[in-house]
């Protein structure tokens, strides 16, 4: 796959260049005359960029041409990123003149300003000798990319039956299957039964499994239901622990199950196998083992008989895969062979995703081609779904016609390969969106993603544009990821409040991966080679990044292991690391063991996002850190040796967000109040903390949470001390009282999201924020009976989230005077379920008007 992002990054350089702010910066520092002829340089190539990214397929020279362009551009925006850096030490060398000290007695001002108007010449000299060479090519000016997303409206539930289309029939199949006693070959076997469901990628083999994990026969036969996601690797303590996790997670909420994770991965084997027994003994149970790939008998045969030795009779499994091999190997009945939709059935899942309501009928033009269009992606429901969603509220012919008529189907494709659908979808993506999409490649397929997570990332990374006045970066991300789903590209998610998880199917992973080409890469034991001049990188295992430092990575903007690096503790290693990736952006050293960061660490000038959570043996950082300008984001949560917080905190003057915790009974209070970008403040398991900002305020933060602080008696919620606060948690913090006394409805703010965990007292006055509030989160209160009688005058509330509340008996009567609920989720609640079950339950007519209710009685299913 050739480049597909150099107009987006021309684009953001462009607007970086012609931005109020940015030139300001380049005053101060000394260079704006040599930054406006970059901007000049850079706009002439620019223009001629989109039609050079859509005819380079065919042409191999031109192809060679864009990535010269793009090595420049990156050059370009590490220096822009330098003269920003230069400008916030101008800056904090102002705000503390008197303070600092030698703190930057590093830095010339003077020697700075002439040597980054050399490298700005040089840059021009060689966009313009590039750029020389663009009339060979026949390039038409193109100057704004009109690729638009429409998007649908979206729901963040588990598969709804009513969406899927032509799977009737399968389901009842395997229903019938799961009901009757047994269905080993052999009389008397104790085998457990085994049903595979085989079909190609893309077919809803798990979207058919689904369907039948929460059958309400189902439910009602099988006390205990678990779904495990195995995908590539079939390695045998992994899967223990993670049916562990999921006969866990039927009594708890998703963070609960990841900390139970986390104290899994310490245990040997043989303590797993034991935990694994004590957890299936004497339950009838099914087990979902979805995209099975190794046809590796030995393992399964080893699983197969740990699972057996626990479960009652009549357990069962489920298993999908693409491979017929697998399906002989684990199965004990005869596979069931998923085909394709019927060309009827396809035109209505189509038609379906297509158009509003009833709308086809006013387009029988469009809905032609769109028969056309169907019989192309071969009655494969992922394609046909993605391909949909991208033609939503288009109304043009030709629009449609372009889609039928793309060259792209001509291409070879190999028996079934609906790539080329999926591709078609990434085609018509605006170019901001093509980069953040191509960010997925760096994770295994399977994972499962956290929105807060994916913008950290795509922020650090340089892939969101500076947000305006009333809104965040959090804010522009979640309208990429809303973009993202609108195509069909993200599935599984599941909204819970504050933010959300999903997951991507796996051919859409094989697509980011197919688009990503040298720049974004994952590196594993089947694929170990970096690639030259690569940006990102991730790493499956520690051994093999340690392996990587024979070649340049001087590039490398990121490095980040999904799976935490828990064995990391060599410093020397750290220190290369520092040493040779100058240009880093964002470092994820989670789970690692470091018990000091190197002094050098002030050398990452381009550090934006630095992440050293659950690090359990460190126990200082170095005061260097507090010269990283850049930094905007500094996670500490988790560290629970980490005895102080680094002086001269307030120095850090870009810092967005920080999670802390610390042995120290008083944080410093004084330095957190001038960070002055500060929105997000997380403090957790601070446990000598009793109180926190009593006479201080801090004037930027939006979202405050506090958990399992358990010292931690009272804290300021007002106005004076917190004037921009939107987002209030606290979770597990048993000493902790809401204060009673907003006797001044002046002083109370202006709060849209409050999220309750172990409370059980809420006191009257938060009806002070009847008028703003718009998500209220009830989380793990266990002794909670009755929710609180301010609840009805909520009259701006969107959003209920009601989780792990056993003793919670029933909702108030007059719930429907909450006009503006939209979402009703509610969760691991046994009475709740019991009385407001959709369609069902004794209470259901009581919340049926509700646009979104979700009521399930355990956790999402994956």
């Amino acid at each position: 796959m050739a480049e597909s992002f150099i107009f987006s990054i021309a684009e953001s350089l462009i607007t970086k260049l012609a931005s109020r702010a940015y030139q300001e910066a380049s005053r101060v520092v000394g260079v704006y005359d040599d930054l406006q002829d970059l901007k000049t340089s850079l706009s002439y190539v620019k223009a001629v960029l989109l039609d050079a990214e859509q005819k380079q397929e065919q042409n191999h020279e031109l192809r060679e041409w864009l990535k010269q362009i793009k090595l420049v551009f990156y050059d370009a925006e590490n220096l822009l990123d330098e003269v920003d850096c230069e400008s916030l030490r101008k800056q904090l060398r102002i705000t503390h003149k008197h303070k600092v000290g030698g703190f930057f007695s590093s830095s010339n001002p003077l020697l700075f300003r002439y040597k980054i108007s050399q490298r700005i010449k040089e840059i021009r000299k060689r966009l313009d000798r590039v750029a020389a060479d663009r009339d060979k090519f026949g390039l038409q000016t193109i100057a704004v990319d009109r690729r638009v997303v429409h998007r649908r409206e979206l729901t963040y539930s588990h598969v709804v039956e009513s969406d899927v289309i032509g799977r009737d029939h399968d389901k009842a199949k395997i229903v019938k299957l799961l009901m009757e006693p047994s269905l080993n070959n052999n009389a008397g076997s104790k085998d457990i039964s085994v049903i595979p469901i085989v079909g190609i990628g893309g077919l809803g083999k798990t979207t058919l499994a689904k369907l039948v994990f929460n059958d309400k026969r189902i439910n009602e036969s099988f006390p205990l239901k678990m779904w495990v996601c195995v995908s590539d690797e079939f390695d045998i303590k992994q899967l223990i622990i993670k049916i562990i996790n999921a006969a866990t997670l039927n009594g708890t909420t998703s963070g609960d199950a990841h900390v139970v994770q986390q104290t899994l991965k310490d245990l040997d084997i043989e303590q797993l196998q034991y935990l694994l027994r004590n957890k299936l003994a004497g339950q009838k149970f099914l087990l979902v083992l979805d995209d099975v790939w190794s046809e590796d008998r030995a393992k399964w045969i080893e699983l197969r008989d740990l699972i057996k030795a626990g479960g009652a009779e009549g357990s069962k499994i489920v298993v999908t895969t693409r491979s017929y091999s697998v399906a002989s190997i684990m199965g004990t009945v005869p596979f069931h062979d998923l085909q394709d939709l019927s060309f009827e059935e396809s035109l209505s899942l189509f038609v379906k995703w297509a158009f509003k309501g009833r709308e086809e009928e006013k387009y029988p033009n469009l809905v032609m081609i769109g028969k056309e269009i169907v019989r192309k992606c071969k009655g494969v429901p992922l394609a046909i779904r993605t391909l949909a969603s991208l033609l939503f509220s288009k109304y043009e012919i030709n629009v449609w016609e372009s889609l039928r008529d793309d060259e792209i189907w001509n291409l070879p494709q190999k028996k079934d390969d609906i790539l080329p659908a999926l591709k078609l979808s990434y085609d018509q993506m605006p170019s901001y969106l093509r980069k953040c999409f191509a960010m997925f490649s760096l994770f295994p397929k399977d994972f499962e993603f956290q929105s807060h997570g994916v913008h950290a990332l795509w922020r650090a990374a340089g892939l969101l544009p500076s947000p305006s006045k009333n809104e965040t970066s959090l804010d522009i991300a979640n309208r990429y990821l809303s973009e993202l789903m609108s195509r069909s590209f993200l599935e599984n998610v599941s909204d819970v409040s504050t933010y959300y998880y999903f997951f991507i199917h796996d051919l859409v992973h094989d697509l980011a991966q197919y688009v990503a080409n040298d720049d974004y890469q994952l590196i594993s034991s089947e694929n170990p080679n970096i690639p030259e001049n690569v940006l990102h990188l991730s790493f499956t295992e520690l051994d093999l990044f340690s392996k990587s430092f024979k070649l340049n990575l001087s590039s490398v903007r990121t490095i980040l292991f999904p799976f935490g690096i828990e064995k990391a503790g060599n410093e020397d290693l750290l220190t290369t690391w520092v040493s040779t990736c100058k240009y880093l952006r964002y470092l994820d050293l989670r789970d690692s063991t470091f018990e000091t960061l190197p002094r050098s660490i002030s050398k990452l000038k381009h550090l934006r996002f630095l992440s050293l959570r659950n690090n359990r043996r460190i126990r200082k950082l170095p005061a260097s850190i507090c010269t990283l300008q850049n930094l905007e984001e500094l996670h500490l949560r988790g560290c629970v040796e980490l005895e102080t917080l680094p002086k001269k905190l307030r120095n850090l003057i870009n810092l967005q967000r920080i999670s802390i915790t610390s042995k120290q009974s008083v944080l410093p209070e004084g330095d957190i109040a001038k960070l002055g970008s500060l929105k997000y403040l997380d403090i957790y398991a601070c446990d000598n903390l009793e109180s926190a900002f009593v006479g201080v305020k801090l004037s930027a933060l939006r979202f405050l949470r506090i958990m399992r602080c358990k010292n931690l008696k009272s804290l300021p919620l007002d106005t004076h001390h917190f004037p921009q606060l939107e987002q209030f948690t606290v979770d597990e913090c048993g000493n902790f009282e809401l204060s009673d006394g907003h006797e001044d409805m002046n002083s109370v703010l202006r709060l849209t999201t409050i999220y309750f965990s172990m409370v059980v007292n809420f006191p009257y006055s938060l009806q002070g924020y009847a008028n703003t509030l718009q998500t209220l989160v009830f989380a793990k209160c266990y002794e909670l009976e009755v929710l609180p009688e301010w609840l009805l005058n909520m009259t701006s509330l969107k959003y209920l989230h009601i989780w792990n509340c056993p003793k919670l008996m029933s909702l108030p009567n007059g719930i429907p005077r909450l006009t503006a609920l939209e979402v009703l989720r509610i969760q691991n609640c046994p009475e709740l379920y019991r009385k407001y079950q959709p369609h069902v339950g004794e209470y259901w007519h009581q919340i049926s008007h509700i646009k979104h209710a979700d009521i399930r009685k355990t956790w999402r299913s994956r």
